[in-house]
């Protein structure tokens, strides 16, 4: 007696439905890496207003913007004026160049930088306040050791002048 081809006990079905699995993985993948380039800039986005908004307020007081810094915040081996104006320029300066992707990662790391010295600086930061500067840090480091993404200028300027794909 003859076995059929399809029985439950032949690998070829199996064969077809792993096959199949397989390539729904891989179109998924597709779809995702298409997405990434979006993320990526969402991200990059996303924590420079952070930064932005924080660099606005501190120039419309900055009488104000002095006392925090001899009052409240702690900063290590600078002056208050100096930090204050050290931090504000980093924050109006580098999330505009990290929203356009030019200089990239030297902008995710100087606001990575300068989010660890806010954290140390300010000892009344909160819980809430703790996990914020986590989040925001979490995401210049993916930025930081991921890149900027295929919409930013860094990357048109590597492909267009360096040759990069």
């Amino acid at each position: 007696m003859q076995v059929a081809s399809h029985s439950p006990f032949s690998s070829a079905p199996r064969r077809g439905l792993r096959q199949r699995g397989l390539a729904l993985a891989q179109s998924v993948v597709h779809r995702l890496d298409q997405l990434s380039p979006l993320v990526d800039l969402v991200i990059r986005v996303f924590v420079a207003m952070v930064f932005f908004k924080a660099g606005l307020t501190k120039i419309a007081s900055w009488s104000g913007t002095l006392a925090l810094f001899e009052n409240e915040y702690a900063v290590p081996l600078l002056s208050p004026e100096i930090a204050a104006l050290l931090a504000t320029t980093v924050e109006l300066v580098f999330p505009v160049l990290l929203v356009l992707g030019l200089g990239t990662r030297l902008s995710a790391l100087a606001l990575f930088v300068l989010n660890i010295v806010a954290v140390i600086s300010y000892p009344e930061i909160g819980e809430v306040g703790l996990r914020d500067h986590q989040m925001w840090g979490l995401l210049l480091l993916v930025t930081l050791l991921h890149g900027p993404g295929a919409l930013s200028l860094d990357h048109l300027i590597g492909r267009r002048f360096l040759g990069r794909h």
